[in-house]
């Protein structure tokens, strides 16, 4: 990865240097619809998070099974423990008596079966040998890395292959699945302290691992800041502090989590997977390809294989859109936008392949890492749960395979 280090003169530089493509980034919602300008600044946020704080849930997932190092996995844990009392409020709102049956709209509450661990299986191995999940993907194409570019074709692949098998797996399983959703029966109180109980003790569980042989870091000491004096220098350090240093995973995750509850509040949990399920079957139709309707899909929440009905330009496209284009700018302010390729022309191959896998997990399970996971947990469904255990699985199984490919 290219860095630059930030002097005074430097920071201010780089601060001055980042406004053109910002405006450039800030257009567009002037230009917009109201509702689709707000998911495009909602998008910018999240991508501008995703590539300060290197967040990626293959490595976080990755890392405690290739380096017993759960630091990422950890603020994962925390963030969705700060996320799950407000989603639970968010919910008890516009459903103030669980018991009756009725869903929150919008929660990623899905049936829980068989599906759930394939999904997640396949996911799991795809993220890491693809270098990262479809957020992490997203934001590395913002950086220039042009292996993740192999990795979205991937995604869209497998995404494509899911929309065809659907309604076989519709049929034969997920349709006498049950959906379980833990306020129907415990009542919210209940659903928010057996959720936070179980990831305290999921973080307890992630540093035993840790203990059992984590190798040392070592962290690089920093060279001693003088105190800012002028303006110039009080929004050099202000930007070196924001855009030229990395933000620590805790900081970015706990961000994430904030703006997951804020996209709730305006419309839905994040996801951003069935946009993408979306544009790979219209590409498809126009080849003649195209997936018959899916059955049952349009009766789950999450990142939905059925979103044609939302027309070319969604709330889901901008923010996905708006995703790659907040990672561009934080690249681009704190100098770490540079075009990469791979040393290697497999690692194309290897994007492709982990992308497939990961597209088509994602399509059974009606999600990703960031929809059938980050949101699903706090959205108090059981599914989160089971997606995320074989989440785990597959992103050992999918270590053993990047190990014997090295």
């Amino acid at each position: 990865m290219a860095t630059i280090a930030l002097t005074r003169g430097g920071s201010a530089a780089a601060t001055l240097s980042a406004a053109a493509p910002a405006a450039a980034l800030l257009l567009p919602p002037v230009l917009l619809e109201s509702h689709l300008a707000v998911h495009w600044l909602l998008g910018l946020a999240v991508g501008i998070v995703l590539q300060r704080g290197r967040v990626c849930f293959a490595g976080a997932f990755r890392d405690l099974h290739l380096m017993r190092n759960g630091a990422m996995l950890r603020a994962v844990l925390v963030a969705l423990a700060i996320a799950t009392p407000a989603f639970a409020l968010i919910q008890a709102r516009a459903v103030p008596n669980p018991g009756f049956g009725a869903l929150p709209p919008g929660a990623h509450v899905l049936p829980v079966g068989l599906h759930l661990v394939v999904g997640g299986l396949l996911f799991g191995i795809g993220m890491v040998v693809a270098g990262g999940c479809v957020s992490g993907t997203l934001y590395r194409i913002g950086e220039g890395y042009l292996a993740s570019w192999a990795s979205l074709a991937g995604i869209l692949l497998g995404l494509l292959a899911a929309t065809h098998t659907w309604n076989l797996w519709w049929t034969l399983h997920i349709q006498h699945t049950p959906l379980v959703w833990l306020p129907s029966l415990l009542g919210y109180g209940g659903a928010v302290a057996l959720t936070l109980l179980a990831l305290a003790s999921a973080y307890v569980g992630v540093l035993w691992w840790e203990s059992r042989g984590a190798m040392p870091s070592f962290a690089m000491p920093r060279p001693p800041i003088a105190p800012p004096v002028t303006l110039t220098d009080r929004l050099g350090e202000l930007h070196a502090s924001l855009l030229g240093r990395g933000w620590p995973a805790l900081t970015a995750v706990s961000t994430l989590a904030g703006l997951n509850v804020a996209s709730y509040l305006l419309d839905h949990p994040l996801g951003v997977t069935g946009e993408f399920a979306a544009w790979a079957d219209r590409g498809a139709t126009l080849l003649g390809l195209g997936a018959p309707a899916l059955l049952g899909a349009d009766m789950l929440a999450g990142c939905n294989l059925a979103l044609e009905h939302l027309g070319l330009v969604t709330p889901y496209t901008m923010l996905d859109g708006g995703l790659i284009a907040g990672a561009f700018l934080a690249a681009r302010a704190s100098g770490e936008l540079k075009l990469r390729a791979p040393r290697q022309r497999r690692r194309y191959v290897q994007s492709l392949g982990g992308g497939a896998l990961m597209g088509y997990g994602a399509g059974i399970a009606v999600g990703c890492t960031l929809g059938a996971f980050f949101s699903a947990i706090p959205s108090l469904g059981v599914n989160g749960w089971v997606f995320g255990c074989f989440l785990l699985v597959g992103a050992g199984l999918g270590t053993q395979v990047i190990r014997r490919i090295a």
